[in-house]
């Protein structure tokens, strides 16, 4: 039996039993739909771009699925987007702006001692 494999090369399994193909591409294979829902915009924006490029949105998705098949992963990282927080905690670590305990007034509200602290002062009022 020839299986078609990568390239458009044949392996016959008469001659080579005892290879397992991990990558079949077949070339006369059934078409299937896929149907997404993305923001109007992001579709605008990346079908400019893939227009410049020569290329439509079907052979875009179909270049996507078959790297994500070829790497047995996303093409790409995803990473998850920081919070205000965390990214408010960057910043002071980047500034190495040391901890400290803040003072608070009688109605809880936090402030810092000028006199005390004087290059967290600064940041905290001029950023």
């Amino acid at each position: 039996m020839r299986w078609p494999c990568k390239y458009n090369q044949f392996v016959d399994t008469s001659v080579m039993p005892c290879y397992i193909i991990t990558e079949v591409a077949t070339t006369n294979s059934a078409k299937s739909n896929v149907n997404v829902k993305i923001d109007a915009i992001v579709k605008e924006q990346a079908t400019r771009l893939l227009d410049r490029m020569g290329i439509d949105q079907t052979t875009a998705i179909d270049m996507f699925y078959r790297q994500i098949i070829s790497e047995h992963r996303l093409p790409f990282q995803p990473t998850v987007a920081k919070t205000y927080g965390e990214q408010a905690l960057d910043l002071i670590r980047r500034k190495k702006i040391p901890n400290i305990t803040l003072n608070a007034d009688e109605n809880g509200n936090a402030y810092i001692d000028k006199e005390q602290h004087p290059d967290l002062y600064d940041w905290a009022a001029n950023g």
